[in-house]
Protein backbone atom coordinates (compact mmCIF):
# COMPACT_ATOMS: atom_id res chain seq x y z
CA UNK A 1 0.00 0.00 0.00
CA UNK A 2 1.29 3.30 -1.42
CA UNK A 3 0.58 6.26 1.31
CA UNK A 4 1.42 10.19 0.75
CA UNK A 5 0.95 13.05 2.85
CA UNK A 6 -1.15 15.68 0.59
CA UNK A 7 -3.88 18.15 0.93
CA UNK A 8 -7.41 17.67 0.99
CA UNK A 9 -9.34 20.33 0.29
CA UNK A 10 -12.41 21.70 2.32
CA UNK A 11 -13.98 24.71 2.98
CA UNK A 12 -16.41 26.69 0.52
CA UNK A 13 -16.68 28.06 -2.66
CA UNK A 14 -13.65 30.44 -3.08
CA UNK A 15 -12.68 30.25 0.63
CA UNK A 16 -10.28 27.41 0.45
CA UNK A 17 -8.94 25.52 3.49
CA UNK A 18 -6.79 22.30 3.54
CA UNK A 19 -6.50 19.28 5.69
CA UNK A 20 -2.99 17.74 5.77
CA UNK A 21 -3.86 13.98 5.57
CA UNK A 22 -2.11 10.66 5.17
CA UNK A 23 -4.01 9.03 2.87
CA UNK A 24 -3.42 6.21 0.20
CA UNK A 25 -2.54 7.27 -3.08
CA UNK A 26 -5.50 5.93 -5.01
CA UNK A 27 -8.31 7.60 -3.04
CA UNK A 28 -9.78 10.86 -4.64
CA UNK A 29 -7.87 14.27 -2.90
CA UNK A 30 -10.70 14.95 -0.80
CA UNK A 31 -11.76 11.28 -0.67
CA UNK A 32 -11.40 9.06 2.66
CA UNK A 33 -8.06 9.46 4.28
CA UNK A 34 -6.40 7.46 6.75
CA UNK A 35 -5.30 10.33 9.34
CA UNK A 36 -5.19 13.88 9.97
CA UNK A 37 -1.91 15.00 10.45
CA UNK A 38 -2.19 19.11 10.10
CA UNK A 39 -4.41 21.95 8.36
CA UNK A 40 -3.41 24.95 5.88
CA UNK A 41 -5.82 28.17 5.77
CA UNK A 42 -4.49 30.06 2.51
CA UNK A 43 -6.50 32.93 3.03
CA UNK A 44 -4.47 33.77 6.40
CA UNK A 45 -1.61 35.96 6.02
CA UNK A 46 2.02 34.15 5.79
CA UNK A 47 3.51 35.33 9.51
CA UNK A 48 -0.19 33.95 10.66
CA UNK A 49 0.94 30.93 13.46
CA UNK A 50 -2.69 29.21 12.18
CA UNK A 51 -2.04 29.14 8.73
CA UNK A 52 0.16 25.92 8.83
CA UNK A 53 -0.23 23.47 11.71
CA UNK A 54 1.28 20.64 11.92
CA UNK A 55 1.20 17.05 13.79
CA UNK A 56 4.72 17.14 13.47
CA UNK A 57 5.12 13.62 16.16
CA UNK A 58 2.53 11.68 13.65
CA UNK A 59 4.00 13.28 10.75
CA UNK A 60 7.50 11.73 11.13
CA UNK A 61 6.25 8.72 12.30
CA UNK A 62 4.31 8.45 8.59
CA UNK A 63 7.56 9.42 6.77
CA UNK A 64 9.58 6.72 8.66
CA UNK A 65 6.99 3.90 7.34
CA UNK A 66 7.88 4.80 4.06
CA UNK A 67 4.65 7.88 3.66
CA UNK A 68 5.73 10.26 0.13
CA UNK A 69 4.43 13.99 1.08
CA UNK A 70 3.60 15.99 -2.06
CA UNK A 71 5.82 18.96 -3.41
CA UNK A 72 3.11 21.42 -1.42
CA UNK A 73 3.20 19.65 1.87
CA UNK A 74 6.96 18.77 1.56
CA UNK A 75 7.09 23.20 1.57
CA UNK A 76 5.81 22.88 4.56
CA UNK A 77 7.53 20.32 6.57
CA UNK A 78 11.15 21.86 4.76
CA UNK A 79 9.53 25.56 7.03
CA UNK A 80 9.06 22.92 9.97
CA UNK A 81 12.24 21.32 9.62
CA UNK A 82 11.12 18.10 9.62
CA UNK A 83 11.96 17.28 6.36
CA UNK A 84 15.24 18.87 3.99
CA UNK A 85 13.65 20.02 0.99
CA UNK A 86 15.82 20.71 -1.85
CA UNK A 87 15.15 23.62 -4.01
CA UNK A 88 13.63 22.75 -7.76
CA UNK A 89 15.89 24.38 -10.51
CA UNK A 90 13.78 25.63 -13.31
CA UNK A 91 15.71 28.07 -15.38
CA UNK A 92 12.77 27.95 -18.04
CA UNK A 93 10.71 29.91 -15.63
CA UNK A 94 12.49 33.08 -15.81
CA UNK A 95 12.00 33.14 -20.08
CA UNK A 96 9.35 34.72 -21.08
CA UNK A 97 6.52 32.98 -22.99
CA UNK A 98 6.60 33.19 -27.11
CA UNK A 99 2.86 33.77 -27.20
CA UNK A 100 3.37 37.75 -25.67
CA UNK A 101 5.59 38.55 -28.84
CA UNK A 102 2.89 38.27 -31.52
CA UNK A 103 0.31 39.87 -30.11
CA UNK A 104 3.13 43.17 -29.38
CA UNK A 105 4.12 42.83 -33.30
CA UNK A 106 0.02 42.72 -34.19
CA UNK A 107 -0.71 45.98 -31.89
CA UNK A 108 2.69 47.44 -33.84
CA UNK A 109 0.82 46.37 -37.00
CA UNK A 110 -2.82 48.07 -35.60
CA UNK A 111 -1.28 51.16 -35.02
CA UNK A 112 0.47 52.55 -38.10
CA UNK A 113 -3.26 51.34 -39.62
CA UNK A 114 -4.92 53.38 -37.10
CA UNK A 115 -2.40 56.64 -37.84
CA UNK A 116 -2.75 56.57 -41.48
CA UNK A 117 -7.17 56.74 -40.78
CA UNK A 118 -6.65 59.66 -38.52
CA UNK A 119 -4.70 61.33 -40.74
CA UNK A 120 -6.81 60.53 -43.50
CA UNK A 121 -10.00 62.14 -41.31
CA UNK A 122 -8.06 66.22 -41.29
CA UNK A 123 -6.85 65.63 -44.99
CA UNK A 124 -10.74 64.94 -45.69
CA UNK A 125 -12.07 68.26 -43.39
CA UNK A 126 -8.69 70.59 -45.12
CA UNK A 127 -10.17 70.21 -49.01
CA UNK A 128 -13.60 71.29 -48.26
CA UNK A 129 -12.22 74.60 -46.68
CA UNK A 130 -9.85 74.89 -49.43
CA UNK A 131 -10.37 75.63 -53.00
CA UNK A 132 -11.66 73.00 -55.35
CA UNK A 133 -8.64 72.73 -57.50
CA UNK A 134 -6.54 71.32 -54.53
CA UNK A 135 -9.24 68.87 -53.80
CA UNK A 136 -8.49 66.56 -56.28
CA UNK A 137 -4.96 65.89 -55.54
CA UNK A 138 -5.60 65.38 -51.97
CA UNK A 139 -8.38 62.59 -52.79
CA UNK A 140 -6.32 61.01 -55.39
CA UNK A 141 -3.43 60.83 -52.48
CA UNK A 142 -6.18 59.04 -50.23
CA UNK A 143 -7.10 56.70 -53.31
CA UNK A 144 -3.95 55.30 -53.37
CA UNK A 145 -3.92 54.84 -49.34
CA UNK A 146 -7.25 53.66 -48.99
CA UNK A 147 -8.40 50.19 -49.23
CA UNK A 148 -10.21 49.04 -52.20
CA UNK A 149 -13.77 49.35 -50.48
CA UNK A 150 -13.11 52.65 -49.81
CA UNK A 151 -11.88 53.73 -53.45
CA UNK A 152 -15.48 53.87 -54.98
CA UNK A 153 -17.01 56.46 -52.39
CA UNK A 154 -14.00 58.55 -52.44
CA UNK A 155 -14.29 58.75 -56.62
CA UNK A 156 -17.63 59.42 -56.07
CA UNK A 157 -16.45 61.99 -54.31
CA UNK A 158 -14.55 63.34 -57.19
CA UNK A 159 -16.86 63.73 -59.39
CA UNK A 160 -19.38 65.83 -57.52
CA UNK A 161 -16.88 68.33 -56.76
CA UNK A 162 -16.30 69.40 -60.90
CA UNK A 163 -19.99 69.46 -60.70
CA UNK A 164 -20.05 72.08 -57.44
CA UNK A 165 -17.35 74.11 -59.65
CA UNK A 166 -19.17 74.24 -62.54
CA UNK A 167 -22.40 75.59 -60.49
CA UNK A 168 -20.21 78.28 -58.54
CA UNK A 169 -18.36 79.17 -62.04
CA UNK A 170 -22.19 79.27 -63.71
CA UNK A 171 -23.29 82.20 -60.93
CA UNK A 172 -20.91 84.69 -61.50
CA UNK A 173 -21.03 84.09 -65.64
CA UNK A 174 -25.17 84.61 -64.98
CA UNK A 175 -24.29 87.62 -62.86
CA UNK A 176 -22.43 89.07 -65.20
CA UNK A 177 -24.30 89.19 -68.61
CA UNK A 178 -27.40 90.42 -66.13
CA UNK A 179 -25.19 93.37 -64.65
CA UNK A 180 -24.16 93.92 -68.60
CA UNK A 181 -27.71 94.82 -69.42
CA UNK A 182 -28.56 96.84 -66.83
CA UNK A 183 -25.32 99.15 -68.05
Amino acid sequence: MSVKIRLARGGAKKRPYYRIVVADIRMPRDGRYIERVGSYNPLLPRDHEDRVSLDKERITDWLSKGAKPTDRVARFLDEAGILKREPKNNPQKAKPKKEPEPKEEAVAEEAPAEEAKTEEAPAEEAPAEEAPAEEAPAEEAKTEEAPAEEAPAEEAKTEEAPAEEAKTEEAPAEEAPADKEDK
